[in-house]
Protein backbone atom coordinates (compact mmCIF):
# COMPACT_ATOMS: atom_id res chain seq x y z
CA UNK A 1 0.00 0.00 0.00
CA UNK A 2 1.18 3.73 -0.59
CA UNK A 3 2.18 5.37 2.47
CA UNK A 4 -0.39 8.58 1.83
CA UNK A 5 1.25 10.65 5.01
CA UNK A 6 5.10 10.22 3.48
CA UNK A 7 3.98 11.29 -0.10
CA UNK A 8 2.39 14.57 1.29
CA UNK A 9 4.74 15.48 3.75
CA UNK A 10 6.02 18.21 1.53
CA UNK A 11 2.96 20.31 1.58
CA UNK A 12 3.10 20.40 5.81
CA UNK A 13 5.27 24.34 6.32
CA UNK A 14 4.00 25.56 3.02
CA UNK A 15 3.02 29.17 3.03
CA UNK A 16 -0.93 29.85 3.23
CA UNK A 17 -0.58 31.57 -0.57
CA UNK A 18 1.88 29.01 -1.55
CA UNK A 19 0.36 27.72 -4.78
CA UNK A 20 -2.18 24.31 -4.52
CA UNK A 21 -0.35 21.59 -5.04
CA UNK A 22 -2.09 18.20 -6.26
CA UNK A 23 -2.05 14.87 -3.80
CA UNK A 24 1.02 13.24 -5.38
CA UNK A 25 0.06 10.10 -7.70
CA UNK A 26 2.22 7.61 -9.95
CA UNK A 27 1.25 7.93 -13.92
CA UNK A 28 1.15 5.25 -15.97
CA UNK A 29 1.45 6.43 -19.44
CA UNK A 30 0.45 3.50 -22.09
CA UNK A 31 1.90 4.58 -25.50
CA UNK A 32 1.21 3.19 -28.95
CA UNK A 33 2.12 3.66 -32.42
CA UNK A 34 -0.47 6.05 -33.82
CA UNK A 35 -3.25 6.64 -35.92
CA UNK A 36 -4.28 9.39 -38.66
CA UNK A 37 -7.27 12.04 -37.59
CA UNK A 38 -9.27 10.65 -40.36
CA UNK A 39 -8.88 9.09 -43.62
CA UNK A 40 -9.31 12.17 -45.77
CA UNK A 41 -5.67 13.51 -47.77
CA UNK A 42 -4.68 16.66 -45.39
CA UNK A 43 -5.01 14.13 -42.03
CA UNK A 44 -3.33 10.98 -44.07
CA UNK A 45 -0.68 13.81 -45.45
CA UNK A 46 -0.05 15.14 -41.49
CA UNK A 47 0.22 11.49 -40.04
CA UNK A 48 2.68 9.74 -42.88
CA UNK A 49 4.61 13.28 -42.78
CA UNK A 50 5.17 12.73 -39.24
CA UNK A 51 5.61 9.11 -39.10
CA UNK A 52 8.26 9.30 -41.94
CA UNK A 53 10.46 11.78 -41.16
CA UNK A 54 11.21 9.85 -37.75
CA UNK A 55 14.82 9.02 -38.30
CA UNK A 56 14.33 6.24 -36.43
CA UNK A 57 12.05 4.85 -38.98
CA UNK A 58 13.54 6.33 -41.65
CA UNK A 59 17.21 6.90 -41.16
CA UNK A 60 18.50 7.95 -44.66
CA UNK A 61 20.54 11.63 -44.41
CA UNK A 62 17.50 13.87 -44.46
CA UNK A 63 18.79 16.03 -47.05
CA UNK A 64 18.15 13.39 -49.35
CA UNK A 65 15.12 11.97 -48.31
CA UNK A 66 12.84 14.82 -47.30
CA UNK A 67 12.93 15.81 -50.89
CA UNK A 68 11.26 12.71 -51.79
CA UNK A 69 9.15 12.05 -48.79
CA UNK A 70 7.77 15.96 -49.51
CA UNK A 71 7.47 15.93 -53.31
CA UNK A 72 6.83 12.63 -54.04
CA UNK A 73 5.26 9.75 -51.50
CA UNK A 74 3.37 12.22 -49.82
CA UNK A 75 1.74 13.76 -52.94
CA UNK A 76 0.58 9.69 -54.15
CA UNK A 77 0.71 8.06 -50.86
CA UNK A 78 -2.14 9.83 -48.33
CA UNK A 79 -4.72 8.74 -51.17
CA UNK A 80 -3.71 5.06 -50.72
CA UNK A 81 -3.08 4.94 -47.58
CA UNK A 82 -6.34 6.63 -46.98
CA UNK A 83 -8.14 4.02 -49.06
CA UNK A 84 -6.80 1.43 -46.80
CA UNK A 85 -7.93 3.06 -43.37
CA UNK A 86 -11.40 3.40 -44.79
CA UNK A 87 -11.89 -0.12 -45.27
CA UNK A 88 -11.52 -0.46 -41.76
CA UNK A 89 -12.29 2.84 -40.43
CA UNK A 90 -14.27 2.48 -36.94
CA UNK A 91 -17.28 4.82 -38.91
CA UNK A 92 -19.93 4.78 -35.47
CA UNK A 93 -16.73 6.41 -33.00
CA UNK A 94 -15.02 7.94 -35.77
CA UNK A 95 -11.09 6.98 -35.25
CA UNK A 96 -9.24 3.71 -36.51
CA UNK A 97 -9.33 0.73 -34.93
CA UNK A 98 -6.64 0.82 -32.74
CA UNK A 99 -7.88 4.30 -31.22
CA UNK A 100 -11.07 1.87 -30.41
CA UNK A 101 -8.84 -0.78 -29.00
CA UNK A 102 -6.00 1.09 -27.16
CA UNK A 103 -8.90 2.95 -25.50
CA UNK A 104 -10.36 -0.46 -24.22
CA UNK A 105 -7.17 -1.36 -23.14
CA UNK A 106 -6.57 1.33 -20.63
CA UNK A 107 -9.84 1.70 -19.57
CA UNK A 108 -9.28 -2.49 -18.22
CA UNK A 109 -5.70 -1.68 -17.03
CA UNK A 110 -7.52 1.69 -15.19
CA UNK A 111 -9.55 -0.60 -13.40
CA UNK A 112 -7.15 -3.22 -12.66
CA UNK A 113 -4.99 -0.62 -11.22
CA UNK A 114 -7.68 1.60 -9.47
CA UNK A 115 -8.62 -2.06 -7.69
CA UNK A 116 -4.74 -2.51 -6.46
CA UNK A 117 -3.64 1.11 -5.52
CA UNK A 118 -7.13 2.98 -5.81
CA UNK A 119 -6.74 6.68 -6.46
CA UNK A 120 -3.36 6.68 -6.47
CA UNK A 121 -2.37 5.65 -9.83
CA UNK A 122 -3.35 7.36 -13.16
CA UNK A 123 -3.94 5.30 -15.92
CA UNK A 124 -3.94 6.95 -19.80
CA UNK A 125 -2.72 6.44 -22.87
CA UNK A 126 -1.42 8.26 -25.59
CA UNK A 127 0.51 7.61 -29.45
CA UNK A 128 3.66 8.21 -30.99
CA UNK A 129 2.19 9.74 -34.03
CA UNK A 130 -0.91 11.92 -33.88
CA UNK A 131 -3.17 11.94 -31.32
CA UNK A 132 -3.15 12.25 -28.50
CA UNK A 133 0.15 12.92 -28.19
CA UNK A 134 3.09 11.89 -26.13
CA UNK A 135 3.99 15.22 -24.75
CA UNK A 136 -0.23 16.25 -24.14
CA UNK A 137 -0.49 13.08 -21.84
CA UNK A 138 2.84 13.75 -19.83
CA UNK A 139 1.81 17.59 -19.47
CA UNK A 140 -1.76 15.63 -18.32
CA UNK A 141 -0.20 13.59 -15.79
CA UNK A 142 1.91 16.40 -14.25
CA UNK A 143 -1.03 18.47 -13.91
CA UNK A 144 -2.69 15.84 -12.05
CA UNK A 145 -0.06 15.44 -9.32
CA UNK A 146 2.24 12.61 -11.00
CA UNK A 147 5.47 12.49 -9.52
CA UNK A 148 6.28 9.09 -10.81
CA UNK A 149 5.57 8.35 -14.55
CA UNK A 150 5.89 4.32 -15.24
CA UNK A 151 6.11 4.91 -19.40
CA UNK A 152 4.60 1.19 -21.52
CA UNK A 153 5.51 1.30 -25.10
CA UNK A 154 2.93 -1.29 -26.20
CA UNK A 155 5.11 -3.68 -27.96
CA UNK A 156 6.03 -6.90 -27.10
CA UNK A 157 9.52 -7.11 -29.43
CA UNK A 158 11.95 -4.23 -28.67
CA UNK A 159 12.98 -2.59 -32.18
CA UNK A 160 14.78 0.84 -32.59
CA UNK A 161 11.93 2.30 -34.84
CA UNK A 162 8.97 1.05 -32.08
CA UNK A 163 10.03 0.96 -28.66
CA UNK A 164 13.07 3.67 -29.08
CA UNK A 165 11.17 6.00 -30.90
CA UNK A 166 8.57 6.14 -28.80
CA UNK A 167 10.75 6.61 -24.99
CA UNK A 168 12.68 9.60 -27.00
CA UNK A 169 9.22 11.06 -27.46
CA UNK A 170 8.38 10.61 -24.16
CA UNK A 171 11.99 12.22 -22.25
CA UNK A 172 11.59 15.50 -25.13
CA UNK A 173 8.20 15.86 -23.48
CA UNK A 174 9.81 16.21 -20.29
CA UNK A 175 12.20 19.10 -21.52
CA UNK A 176 9.19 21.01 -20.84
CA UNK A 177 8.46 19.99 -17.91
CA UNK A 178 9.61 22.93 -15.32
CA UNK A 179 9.53 20.21 -12.40
CA UNK A 180 10.20 16.75 -13.74
CA UNK A 181 9.17 13.73 -12.14
CA UNK A 182 10.65 10.74 -11.45
CA UNK A 183 10.51 7.98 -14.40
CA UNK A 184 11.00 4.37 -15.25
CA UNK A 185 10.02 2.62 -18.64
CA UNK A 186 8.51 -0.58 -19.53
CA UNK A 187 11.13 -3.01 -21.42
CA UNK A 188 9.81 -5.23 -24.09
CA UNK A 189 7.90 -8.47 -22.45
CA UNK A 190 8.38 -10.97 -25.52
CA UNK A 191 9.06 -13.78 -23.44
CA UNK A 192 7.00 -13.12 -20.25
CA UNK A 193 5.19 -16.41 -19.45
CA UNK A 194 2.30 -14.30 -18.87
CA UNK A 195 2.47 -12.67 -22.38
CA UNK A 196 3.64 -16.08 -24.58
CA UNK A 197 0.37 -17.89 -22.35
CA UNK A 198 -2.14 -15.06 -23.47
CA UNK A 199 -0.75 -15.78 -27.70
CA UNK A 200 -0.93 -19.44 -27.04
CA UNK A 201 -4.61 -18.98 -25.54
CA UNK A 202 -5.55 -17.05 -28.88
CA UNK A 203 -4.08 -19.77 -30.94
CA UNK A 204 -5.65 -22.80 -29.43
CA UNK A 205 -9.33 -20.86 -29.48
CA UNK A 206 -8.76 -20.20 -33.40
CA UNK A 207 -8.07 -23.63 -33.68
CA UNK A 208 -10.87 -25.15 -32.14
CA UNK A 209 -13.16 -22.76 -33.97
CA UNK A 210 -11.84 -23.27 -37.34
CA UNK A 211 -13.72 -25.62 -39.86
CA UNK A 212 -10.53 -27.22 -41.78
CA UNK A 213 -7.64 -27.63 -38.94
CA UNK A 214 -4.72 -25.50 -40.53
CA UNK A 215 -1.38 -27.17 -41.92
CA UNK A 216 0.87 -24.74 -40.02
CA UNK A 217 0.38 -21.70 -38.42
CA UNK A 218 2.31 -18.27 -39.69
CA UNK A 219 3.55 -15.94 -37.36
CA UNK A 220 4.06 -12.70 -39.14
CA UNK A 221 5.91 -9.98 -37.51
CA UNK A 222 6.11 -6.12 -38.51
CA UNK A 223 9.75 -6.14 -40.68
CA UNK A 224 12.64 -3.74 -40.40
CA UNK A 225 15.42 -3.57 -42.72
CA UNK A 226 18.05 -6.26 -42.41
CA UNK A 227 20.53 -3.77 -41.98
CA UNK A 228 18.66 -2.84 -38.55
CA UNK A 229 19.57 -5.98 -37.09
CA UNK A 230 23.20 -6.34 -38.29
CA UNK A 231 23.87 -2.84 -36.72
CA UNK A 232 22.63 -4.54 -33.20
CA UNK A 233 18.68 -3.92 -33.03
CA UNK A 234 17.59 -6.81 -31.17
CA UNK A 235 14.30 -6.71 -32.74
CA UNK A 236 14.61 -10.19 -35.45
CA UNK A 237 16.22 -12.04 -32.17
CA UNK A 238 13.26 -11.75 -29.79
CA UNK A 239 10.55 -12.16 -32.77
CA UNK A 240 12.59 -15.98 -32.97
CA UNK A 241 12.48 -16.47 -29.41
CA UNK A 242 8.74 -15.40 -29.11
CA UNK A 243 7.69 -17.71 -32.03
CA UNK A 244 9.47 -20.37 -30.49
CA UNK A 245 8.44 -20.06 -26.47
CA UNK A 246 4.90 -20.08 -28.27
CA UNK A 247 5.73 -23.34 -30.15
CA UNK A 248 7.28 -24.79 -26.80
CA UNK A 249 4.10 -24.01 -25.15
CA UNK A 250 1.50 -25.45 -27.62
CA UNK A 251 3.52 -28.57 -27.47
CA UNK A 252 4.54 -28.43 -31.26
CA UNK A 253 6.92 -29.56 -33.66
CA UNK A 254 8.93 -27.13 -36.26
CA UNK A 255 6.81 -28.03 -39.15
CA UNK A 256 4.16 -26.58 -37.39
CA UNK A 257 4.92 -23.13 -37.06
CA UNK A 258 6.77 -20.40 -38.86
CA UNK A 259 8.14 -16.87 -38.31
CA UNK A 260 7.88 -14.28 -41.46
CA UNK A 261 8.31 -10.48 -41.79
CA UNK A 262 5.51 -7.93 -43.68
CA UNK A 263 5.34 -4.46 -44.38
CA UNK A 264 8.32 -3.82 -46.51
CA UNK A 265 8.82 -0.40 -47.19
CA UNK A 266 11.53 0.95 -49.84
CA UNK A 267 13.88 -0.68 -52.00
CA UNK A 268 16.91 -2.57 -49.57
CA UNK A 269 16.40 -5.82 -48.22
CA UNK A 270 14.27 -6.12 -45.25
CA UNK A 271 14.06 -9.30 -42.96
CA UNK A 272 12.97 -12.41 -44.58
CA UNK A 273 11.26 -14.49 -45.24
CA UNK A 274 8.55 -11.78 -46.19
CA UNK A 275 5.09 -12.47 -45.29
CA UNK A 276 3.46 -12.10 -48.54
CA UNK A 277 5.71 -14.61 -50.36
CA UNK A 278 6.12 -17.23 -47.74
CA UNK A 279 1.95 -18.00 -47.98
CA UNK A 280 2.27 -18.42 -51.65
CA UNK A 281 5.17 -20.22 -51.38
CA UNK A 282 3.60 -22.73 -48.39
CA UNK A 283 0.58 -22.76 -50.83
CA UNK A 284 2.54 -23.82 -53.45
CA UNK A 285 3.77 -26.43 -51.23
CA UNK A 286 0.87 -27.78 -50.39
CA UNK A 287 0.03 -26.20 -47.37
CA UNK A 288 -3.76 -25.08 -48.24
CA UNK A 289 -4.53 -23.97 -45.08
CA UNK A 290 -2.88 -21.31 -42.80
CA UNK A 291 -3.32 -19.52 -40.06
CA UNK A 292 -1.73 -16.20 -39.35
CA UNK A 293 -1.32 -14.33 -36.35
CA UNK A 294 0.58 -10.76 -35.33
CA UNK A 295 2.41 -11.20 -32.29
CA UNK A 296 4.48 -8.03 -32.99
CA UNK A 297 1.32 -5.96 -32.42
CA UNK A 298 -0.29 -5.60 -29.55
CA UNK A 299 -3.85 -4.46 -31.40
CA UNK A 300 -5.38 -4.31 -34.03
CA UNK A 301 -4.38 -2.03 -36.77
CA UNK A 302 -4.03 -1.35 -40.72
CA UNK A 303 -1.23 -3.69 -40.80
CA UNK A 304 -3.59 -6.86 -39.09
CA UNK A 305 -6.74 -5.98 -40.59
CA UNK A 306 -5.65 -4.39 -44.12
CA UNK A 307 -2.71 -6.08 -45.25
CA UNK A 308 -2.94 -9.26 -43.83
CA UNK A 309 -6.28 -9.81 -44.42
CA UNK A 310 -6.35 -8.32 -47.53
CA UNK A 311 -3.20 -8.32 -49.57
CA UNK A 312 -1.33 -11.21 -47.91
CA UNK A 313 -4.84 -13.20 -48.27
CA UNK A 314 -4.97 -12.68 -51.50
CA UNK A 315 -1.55 -14.10 -52.34
CA UNK A 316 -2.15 -17.47 -50.44
CA UNK A 317 -5.17 -17.48 -52.28
CA UNK A 318 -3.76 -17.05 -55.64
CA UNK A 319 -1.03 -19.31 -55.22
CA UNK A 320 -3.68 -22.18 -54.61
CA UNK A 321 -4.38 -21.59 -50.78
CA UNK A 322 -8.38 -22.65 -49.96
CA UNK A 323 -8.51 -21.62 -46.02
CA UNK A 324 -6.82 -18.77 -44.79
CA UNK A 325 -7.54 -18.21 -41.22
CA UNK A 326 -6.66 -14.99 -39.30
CA UNK A 327 -6.09 -14.70 -35.58
CA UNK A 328 -6.89 -11.39 -34.25
CA UNK A 329 -4.63 -9.74 -32.09
CA UNK A 330 -4.69 -9.88 -28.31
CA UNK A 331 -6.57 -6.61 -28.35
CA UNK A 332 -8.46 -6.31 -24.90
CA UNK A 333 -8.75 -9.66 -24.25
CA UNK A 334 -8.71 -10.25 -20.32
CA UNK A 335 -5.55 -12.73 -20.57
CA UNK A 336 -3.91 -9.90 -22.46
CA UNK A 337 -4.92 -7.07 -19.90
CA UNK A 338 -3.58 -9.06 -17.43
CA UNK A 339 -0.26 -9.83 -18.90
CA UNK A 340 0.23 -6.46 -19.59
CA UNK A 341 -0.63 -5.62 -15.68
CA UNK A 342 1.79 -8.16 -14.70
CA UNK A 343 4.34 -6.24 -16.80
CA UNK A 344 3.59 -2.87 -15.01
CA UNK A 345 3.50 -3.98 -11.47
CA UNK A 346 6.78 -5.73 -11.74
CA UNK A 347 7.99 -2.54 -13.21
CA UNK A 348 6.25 -0.40 -9.97
CA UNK A 349 8.36 -2.28 -7.56
CA UNK A 350 10.37 -0.30 -5.15
CA UNK A 351 7.63 2.72 -6.19
CA UNK A 352 4.38 0.66 -3.92
CA UNK A 353 5.03 -2.31 -1.84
Amino acid sequence: MFDAKAMNDDKTHLPKDHPAIPSEKIGILLANLGTPDGYDYWSMRRYLNEFLSDRRVIDYSPWKWQPLLQLVILTKRPFTSGAAYKSIWNEEKGESPLMTITRAQTEKIRAAMTEQYGDKVVVDFCMRYGNPSTKSKVRALVEQGCRKILFFPLYPQYAGATTATANDQFFRALIDEKWVPEVRTVPAYFARPSYIEALAQSVERAYTAAETKPDILVCSYHGVPKRYLLEGDPYHCQCQKTTRLLKERLGWSDVEIVTTFQSRFGPEEWLKPYTVEEVARLAEAGKKNIAICAPAFSADCIETLEEINEEIRESFEEAGGEHFTYIPCLNDDDVHIDALADAINESLKGWVE
